[in-house]
C-alpha cells in the first residue's frame, strides 16, 4: 500500500491549534471532512475516541496513530497534523506526541486498514526520517518527505 493514495496535501495541518488528544483527533477528524473524505465528522470522532480510550495509540518515538472504523467512510483517508508543542497522549515510552497519523477506514475494509497502519509504521521506523519529519515547518514539507520516502520504497 502506498500512503500517498491514501493522503492529499490539503489533509495535512502545520501546527494543530489543540494543545490535547482529544481536541488534535477532533481536528484531524474535521480536516477529512472539510476535504469531504468522511460524511459523519462526529460518528468518526467518537470511533477513534473509542479507540483511544481502550489503549493508547501514542507507539511511541513521539508519534500517535489513532484511527476508527464507521460508516460513512467510502474509503481509506488519512490526516496528518504536528502540534504546536507537543501532545501527552498517553504513549507506551511516555513520550509527548510530536506527529499524529490520524487514519479513518469504512467498517469492511479490515485488511487495507492493517496495511495502512502497517506502513506508517514501516515509513516512520528510520529515526533520521522521524526526526526531519518532526522538524518540518509545513504541510508540503510533510508531504514531500512522505512521497519522496514512499518513492524510495517502490524502488526496492
Amino acid at each position: 500500500m502506498n500512503l500517498l493514495d491514501i493522503l492529499v496535501p490539503e489533509c495535512i495541518k502545520v501546527p494543530l491549534e489543540s494543545p490535547d488528544k482529544k481536541g488534535a483527533i477532533d481536528e484531524l477528524v474535521d480536516v477529512l471532512a472539510g476535504q469531504s473524505l468522511i460524511h459523519d465528522a462526529d460518528a468518526l470522532k467518537e470511533a477513534v475516541w473509542a479507540r483511544e480510550t481502550t489503549r493508547t495509540t501514542g507507539i511511541g518515538y513521539s508519534l500517535a496513530i489513532p484511527h476508527g472504523k464507521c460508516e460513512g467512510i467510502p474509503n481509506l483517508a488519512m490526516a496528518i497534523g504536528k502540534p504546536a508543542e507537543p501532545i501527552d497522549f498517553a504513549s507506551i515510552d511516555k513520550k509527548p506526541v510530536k506527529l499524529i497519523v490520524l487514519l479513518a477506514s469504512p467498517i469492511d475494509r479490515m485488511t487495507d486498514h492493517i496495511q495502512a497502519l502497517a506502513q506508517v509504521s514501516r515509513v516512520m521506523k528510520e529515526e533520521d526520517f522521524r526526526e526531519r519529519i518532526y522538524a518540518a515547518e509545513s504541510a508540503a514539507e510533510i508531504y514531500d518527505m512522505i512521497q519522496s520516502a514512499e518513492a524510495a520504497a517502490a524502488k526496492g
